[in-house]
């Protein structure tokens, strides 16, 4: 079996399957069950779900429905058809199975849900939160405030593209892999595969430089969309080109001045713990 296809949850193998067109993590859902009520036989855990399923149903539950089947490596080697879920449903999954185990996350839905509600009546609290958990992941300061611009960057843009008729999803997606790829060469999917990621966040995994150049291809889209007010999709995807192109004319020049790349496979947290350690090496020899 790949073990980059398993996770761990308390040395307890969950097997996983990662959707490359989806990006998305699908969890083996006898694995978690297992897992969760503390159960090695397989024919027990099975059993168990069947019983879950109809119990699902019978409450109004479109989970089951819902529920996915991929082909996943067996103990002996083989691929079978097993019900996944992804991390949403198994978040509902979980909430109907009495198990001491299964508290702990169903007081952490609870928290989270209540934080979700607090955010909606004071976003602040959000950048508020968004702020010390930048700080725990090691991320410096400088580098979270560009973060935290880069977020009302893009906030204008999305604004912008709701005036101008573009649609949330697809169309968005497709608008802003035209700025991506006139800057960096890249799509978002391409820029996150080169960096080695799957459902991290790409800018978060930006350093300054890319962000601050990822920033200017989006603001200027902004800028040219609220000038020249295109009224069709191809008008705006065409606006998107030009923004991102004016992000890929500074690039060069700041890769002409400093004989580097601008864009790294590192992720910004890495540049981050290297000037941690830095300082710290500085600190023992003084």
């Amino acid at each position: 079996m790949d073990d980059k296809n398993i996770q761990l949850f308390e040395n307890k193998r969950i097997r996983t399957v990662w959707d490359e067109e989806k990006q998305e993590w699908y969890f083996s859902v006898l694995d978690v069950i297992g897992v969760l009520t503390n159960q090695a036989d397989y024919k027990k855990v099975r059993n168990y779900w069947k019983w879950l399923k109809n119990k699902l149903i019978s409450e109004g539950s479109e989970l089951v429905s819902n529920t996915n089947q991929l082909k996943i490596v067996a103990a002996d080697g083989k691929k079978y058809n097993t019900d996944v879920m992804d991390a949403e449903q198994l978040l509902r999954l979980i909430q109907s199975i009495p198990s001491p185990r299964v508290e702990p996350f169903k007081v952490w839905l609870a928290r989270v849900g209540k934080e979700r509600i607090d955010e909606t009546l004071d976003p602040e609290i959000a950048i508020d939160r968004a702020l010390v958990t930048y700080l725990r992941k090691g991320y410096s300061r400088e580098w979270i405030n560009q973060r935290l611009q880069a977020i009302q960057v893009r906030k204008e843009l999305t604004d912008e593209w709701e005036n101008r008729g573009i649609k949330q999803g697809a169309e968005y997606a497709i608008l802003t892999d035209e700025i991506s790829k006139s800057w960096s060469g890249m799509t978002t999917r391409q820029y996150k595969s080169f960096k080695g990621l799957k459902k991290e966040n790409l800018r978060d995994n930006m350093t300054t430089l890319e962000l601050v150049l990822n920033m200017l291809g989006e603001a200027t889209t902004t800028a040219i969309s609220k000038k020249e007010k295109p009224d069709t999709f191809e008008k705006n995807r065409a606006a998107a080109k030009r923004g991102g192109s004016a992000a890929g004319v500074a690039r060069k020049a700041v890769e002409a001045q400093t004989g580097e790349p601008v864009i790294t496979s590192k992720k910004a947290v890495d540049f981050a713990r290297l000037l941690t350690d830095v300082i710290e090496d500085n600190k023992d020899t003084e």
